[in-house]
């Protein structure tokens, strides 16, 4: 199920499970997992993509995998918080992403997630090839751990 409200996505999820946070570009989706207690997001892959079907295979295999309880995908908004057609796009990813599993999907903000991505594998002297292979899956990780810490911040009062 797809939850636009992030409160209610977060009591929508089981307790005690590993998340999983998207990165959705038109070539590439980053992948970032949690850990169960939902503390700390940690980069895991790219996934280079091809068509839907391939590309959602791919993500419910790790998914399976590693016991994920939940969907987090970055809704790359504008600087003003409007959506534009690349929210359009992501929107219909997790619409067609629904019909292959029952896990909630919520989305986050993700305005300046690769930026903030970027600096930091510049700050780590990471080579521009080696930042190009891991930007994506470092900016869902970012993603990620925004969603994880509200959830944090929610679970805290």
């Amino acid at each position: 199920m797809i939850h636009d409200d992030f409160e209610q996505f977060a009591t929508a999820l089981p307790d005690f499970t590993a998340l999983i946070g998207l990165d959705l570009g038109d070539k590439t989706v980053g992948v970032a997992v949690s850990d169960p207690m939902g503390t700390v997001a940690t980069p895991l892959e790219t996934v280079r993509r091809k068509k839907f079907t391939v590309d959602a295979a791919r993500l419910l295999e790790i998914i399976e995998g590693r016991s994920i309880g939940g969907i987090v995908l970055g809704l790359p908004r504008n600087m003003d918080g409007s959506e534009g057609p690349r929210c359009q796009k992501t929107r219909a990813f997790a619409r067609n992403l629904s019909r292959l599993t029952e896990l909630p999907i919520g989305f986050w903000d993700e305005r300046l997630s690769t930026v903030a991505a970027e600096r930091v594998l510049l700050e780590a002297d990471t080579s521009r090839k080696r930042r190009a292979e891991v930007i994506d899956h470092v900016a869902a990780s970012y993603i990620l751990q925004g969603a994880l810490d509200r959830m944090a911040h929610l679970k805290n009062g």
